[in-house]
């Protein structure tokens, strides 16, 4: 068997496709009128952190080039959920936080998703998708290691 037509390859590979399509469909028509998993994610990961980031950070942190970071920036500046600054050291550069308007919708947008992310892990059980998060946090790590060399 060469390395092109691993089945077990395919197989892992294929069903973590079809999962995160089916996520994302799912989540994205939960989410609140004009919010995008991209503006949730953004907003959730903000509010998380509690610190500012640099719009490059996030690009980076996202895997999404400069440009579609700056394109979800701009729409969740013009919806009034982040604040974006310039550096004061460095007026190249800019810092983006979230706003309360944004935390807010933050919290309203996982407030829509939860019950199905729950309910997912119920269906599943908590004991098996704790065993298998090592497993795919190390293939995110690998997937991030290939991608960077």
């Amino acid at each position: 068997m060469s390395t092109n037509d691993d089945p077990l390859a395919i197989a892992l590979f294929s069903e973590l496709f079809m999962a995160d399509q089916l996520a994302r469909t799912l989540l994205s028509k939960a989410l609140p009128k004009g919010m995008e998993l991209s503006h949730f994610a953004v907003l959730n990961h903000l509010a998380r952190s509690n610190e500012e980031r640099s719009p490059a950070q996030l690009a980076r942190l996202f895997h999404v080039t400069r440009g579609a970071m700056t394109n979800t920036l701009n729409r969740l500046e013009i919806a009034g959920h982040v604040h974006i600054r310039p550096d004061w050291d460095d007026a190249r550069r800019k810092f983006v936080a979230i706003s309360p308007s944004g935390r807010a919708a933050r919290d309203a947008a996982l407030q829509s998703i939860a019950p199905i992310l729950s309910r997912t892990v119920q269906e599943i059980g908590a004991d098996r998708v704790r065993a298998t998060l090592p497993v795919i946090r190390e293939m995110r790590i690998e997937l991030e290691l290939a991608q960077s060399s």
